[in-house]
């Protein structure tokens, strides 16, 4: 029986993906910085779930983490990297070590995650990892800068992961929710300490306390964990995954003006390479 392990499980969508999984019938270790949060996983499927504390930003602790899950139920089968949070600041008011706390929840740690469990993923040949993006890796919102910056890293890993896994029969996929009305625009948003008044205009309207979207976001986290059980269950994977109408409409949109910037710029930038009789 297939065994996931799957970060960010006390709210959201790793909530909704942990529940799709075990009402699957598979076994899944589920994961939070508090397990009091999800030890009703614990108690609603007692043969299937194992609830583990878990802090990204702890190199020990994740290492711990895979190996109880191995106790538990043997090699892992699926990661899913779900865990994260918002933060919103412009550049400049960027706190150092907000930043790093970013990224080491959904950089760094994602990453200690995946080189915990491949190689053992390597040893069968087999193996699942899917890595949650963003939108905001396609397409840039004043304020979100950091934010869409851990999001493009994590996704240029991934999918050089990708290249590198493949042909030894592991899977990858990059994830690309939308808007879902989950916590992330509520208590999972965090901002600038120090806000800069020359930023109130651009800035300003999307700092969390002027954030008015949560709750009403279009996105159903119980449809993206159904489909993302039934598309990990399929044999062919996109390299990207979008969810919701929104994030299709949104990156489709990003996508057409980089092409279209890239038409204009195309001489201009193909003028740069040494002549071809040189």
């Amino acid at each position: 029986m297939t065994t996931w392990f799957i970060t960010g499980c006390s709210s959201g969508l790793g909530h909704a993906i942990a529940t799709a999984v075990l009402d699957a019938g598979f076994k899944a270790i589920v994961t939070a910085r508090n397990t009091d949060k999800v030890k009703e996983f614990e108690r609603a499927y007692p043969d299937h779930a194992r609830a583990l504390a878990l802090d990204l930003t702890d190199k020990s602790a994740i290492k711990r983490a895979v190996a109880q899950a191995e106790a538990f139920f043997g090699p892992i089968d699926v990661l899913i990297n779900n865990a994260g949070y918002g933060y919103r600041a412009a550049v400049e008011e960027g706190d150092e070590e907000d930043v790093a706390n970013l990224f080491n929840t959904h950089v760094f740690g994602p990453v200690a995650l995946m080189k915990a469990v491949l190689p053992a993923m390597r040893e069968r040949r087999s193996g699942t990892i899917v890595n949650f993006s963003s939108i905001g890796a396609q397409f840039w919102n004043p304020g979100s800068g950091y934010y869409s910056a851990a999001k493009m890293a994590l996704e240029g890993i991934t999918l050089t992961l990708k290249t590198e896994v493949e042909p030894l029969g592991i899977r990858v996929l990059v994830v690309e929710p939308g808007a879902f009305r989950t916590d992330f625009a509520g208590r999972s948003l965090t901002g600038a300490r120090t806000k800069i008044a020359d930023y109130a205009d651009t800035v300003g309207p999307r700092r969390p306390e002027n954030d008015r979207t949560h709750g009403t976001q279009p996105g159903d986290p119980q449809r993206a964990a159904r489909l993302i059980v039934d598309t990990l269950a399929g044999t062919k994977l996109p390299q990207r995954l979008l969810l919701g109408s929104d994030a299709i409409r949104i990156v489709s949109n990003a996508l057409n003006r980089q092409l279209a910037e890239i038409s204009t710029w195309e001489v201009a930038s193909g003028s740069t390479d040494f002549p071809k009789d040189a």
